[in-house]
Formats: structure tokens, sequence, C-alpha cells
């Protein structure tokens, strides 16, 4: 018989911790985007080019292994209804659109548009458009604008769309990945099991670096400078075949347990492959900044990126599953609160960053306040979640259903 048994769908805390992990380095992601100098919602007066590489560390890999982590917890949430009894594709499918589509509405609507707006805000300031920036032409009646896409933002770089996702993107692409998996899995049915035992043989030894590493390297070699990464759903074909790649995989390798124990066994080669490749994806980065690199080393390097991001992901999985076997108190609580931390951060990132920087402050004292507080405003927005009963889905919060004693 196949290893996949019921032990194999317990909840993995190591998946919950790297979950965890996962979305607090997109959390300080987005305040290092505040300061670093590439285009965001609004940027410092004081641009760090020191971050750069910082970023970059994260970059390749981040919402990867997010989408992966996402389809092991699909998995397993499958399984979970599976034991309940007929049905539990459906059941699938109505909570992805529960718990991951009630959020992006709300937050399209609600959480989101206060970044639109001190995006038109900075504009107006930077361009002395007028002397008053919150109570002008270009900000009255703003949501009202915002929600029926008549705002006319525009400068020279084109103009804003809204309603808009902005970095909730994730959580559309989260919940359209996870209702295809329930429409494959209610179709697969018992056929499930044997793709799991394919999957397995592939991926369960040295496989577990070839194949992924080629895969990838292909896409970004092939797709990417054709369809490079815009978070439109219909033409974000690079990023669906990156993203829904490591959903299936996080979704199958939930239930292989030999590919687990081939995370665990080469976490070490994995790890030192990614420094190096990491290594020598900053070296090339910062010694190209005023021209342009030869098209061989240019196609040469998309493939060292594929392997920064196969190995990071690898050597964290395998880390995480060697040495965390259990939870606590505060891990909990966060793996509770991580999705609505998500939500809400980047709003209290941009609304935060925008007025401490008003004080002129040091700007590592700056970048310290920005983070307290948006961890404050985070931690708050959670605890707001949890006491509002079944409100509390809009934010994230998974809805507790009390059984009456009988």
């Amino acid at each position: 018989m196949t290893q996949t048994s019921t032990a194999s769908y317990s909840r993995r805390h190591d998946l919950d911790a790297i979950r965890v992990g996962a979305f607090m380095l997109l959390i300080l992601y987005h305040i290092g985007m505040f300061y670093v100098p590439w285009d965001f919602h609004v940027n410092s007066a004081r641009p760090q080019e020191w971050l750069e590489p910082v970023m970059w560390f994260t970059n390749p890999w981040r919402l990867t292994l997010l989408f992966l982590v996402s389809g092991a917890a699909t998995r397993l949430l499958f399984e979970k209804y599976r034991q309940q009894g007929p049905g539990a594709a459906e059941r699938l499918g109505g909570s992805r659109l529960l718990r991951l589509g009630l959020p992006l509405v709300f937050g399209m609507l609600v959480i989101v548009p206060p970044q639109t707006y001190y995006e038109v805000v900075q504009h107006v300031r930077d361009n002395g458009l007028s002397g008053d920036i919150y109570h002008n032409a270009m900000t009255a009646d703003f949501w009202v604008r915002y929600v029926t896409s008549k705002g006319d933002w525009c400068d020279a770089d084109g103009c804003i769309t809204t309603p808009t996702w902005n970095h909730l993107w994730f959580v559309a692409y989260a919940m359209i990945y996870g209702l295809i998996a329930a429409l494959v899995a209610g179709w697969a049915g018992p056929r499930l099991t044997k793709a799991s035992l394919v999957f397995e043989r592939l991926f369960g030894g040295i496989g577990l670096f070839v194949w992924p590493i080629a895969y990838l390297s292909l896409i970004r070699l092939w797709l990417f400078p054709q369809f490079p990464i815009t978070h439109d759903l219909f033409g974000d074909l690079y990023n669906h075949a990156l993203s829904l790649a490591a959903f299936g995989f996080g979704f199958l390798m939930a239930a292989t347990p030999r590919v687990t124990e081939a995370l665990k066994r080469y976490r070490h080669a994995f790890l030192a492959l990614a420094l190096i490749a990491y290594g020598v994806w900053v070296s090339y980065m910062t010694g190209f900044t005023d021209t342009a690199p030869p098209p061989a080393l240019k196609q040469a390097m998309r493939v060292v990126y594929a392997i920064d991001q196969w190995a990071f992901i690898c050597a964290i999985l395998g880390y995480g599953a060697h040495y965390i076997r259990k939870t606590s108190p505060v891990m909990t609580w966060l793996s509770g609160g991580v999705f609505t931390f998500y939500i809400v951060h980047q709003t209290v990132i941009v609304v935060t960053a925008f007025h401490i920087e008003k004080l002129k402050l040091p700007v590592f004292a700056e970048m310290s306040l920005v983070l307290l507080v948006t961890t404050a405003g985070c931690a708050l927005a959670y605890e707001i979640a949890r006491q509002i009963g079944n409100f509390g889905v809009l934010l994230g919060v998974r809805v507790r259903h009390n059984t009456a004693p009988s």
C-alpha cells in the first residue's frame, strides 16, 4: 500500500510556522518597498539603495513558497472534508469562496482604497497640483470615484484602474487555484492517490533537484520575457505558470511523506546551492546598473534565478520539517491571525509611513516606528475581527461553529 496514510494528513506544524514566517517576511518586504528606490504606492523622500540586495534576497521565492504552502494546506483541508463523507470537493470549493472570496471583495472595497488615496495625495503633493493635498479636485468624492472606476487618476506612466486588489492579488489567485483543486480532486476521486504515487517517484529523490529547476528555468527563459508579472488575472501567464505549479506541488506534497523526507535529507545541499545562487544573482544585479548585460549572460542569470528560487524554498521546507514538530501558544495565535495581518498590512504601512515621514526622524528610527505601528495595527485588526462574530470572516478569521450541548 502507499505511504499516504491517514497520519500523513494530520496538521503540519512545520507548514503552519513556514506560512507565518513567509507572511511576516512579506510585511517586512512591503515596509522596505516604501524605502527602496522602486515604484510603490507611496515612496520615501529618502530612498535607501543599500536595501536593494536585502529585497533581492526574498524576491525570487517568498510568494512562490506561500503558494506552495497554500496548496499543501488545501490538500489537508480536502482530506479533512473527505473523512466527513461524500461531497468533499464541493465543501472545499465552498470554503475557498467563503474564506478567500469574501475577504477579497471586502478588501477591494474597504481595505485597499486608502492605498490608492495616498498614492493620489502623494502625486498631488510632489507635483504641486494643489495647496491642500487632501482636499482638491483629484481627491474629491474619492471613494465613490474609486468604486465606480471614475477616478481619472493619470500621469505620464498611465492611469490607476479601480477598484483594484493591489496586494490582495495573492488572495484572488489562491482562491482560483483552490477552486481548480476542488474541481480536479472531485473529478479524480481515487486517481488522486495514484497521482500522489507518481509524484512521489518523481520527487522523492534526486528528481527534487532536477525537475523543478528545469521547469522554473524553462518558464523564466521562455514565458517571463513575453509575459512579465502584472497581477492582471487574464494576462499574467508567467505568474500563473509559476504560482499554480507551486500550488499544485504543495497539494500533492502534503500526501507524500517520502518527498518530505527527501526535503529533510537534502536540506543542507539546498541551502548551500541557494546561497551560492543568491551571491551570483546579487553580483549580476549590482554589476550591470548602468549598462545592459550581454544577452547570453542575461539568459544564464534567468537559470540562476530559478535555482535560487527553488533551492531556498526546499531549504526552508527541509529545515522546517526537520526541526518544527510542535506548536506553541504564540504560534497558534499567529497562525490564526496571519491572514488578517496580510489583508490589512499594506494599507497600514502606506498610511503610517506617509505620516510618520513628516516627523523627520533619523531613517532607522523612522523604519522602526513604521514596523512597530504596522505590527500593532495588524494585531489590533485581528483582535477586532475575533470579537465581531461571523463578520470576522471579512478580515480572514475562520468562522467558528459552536455546537450547543444536547
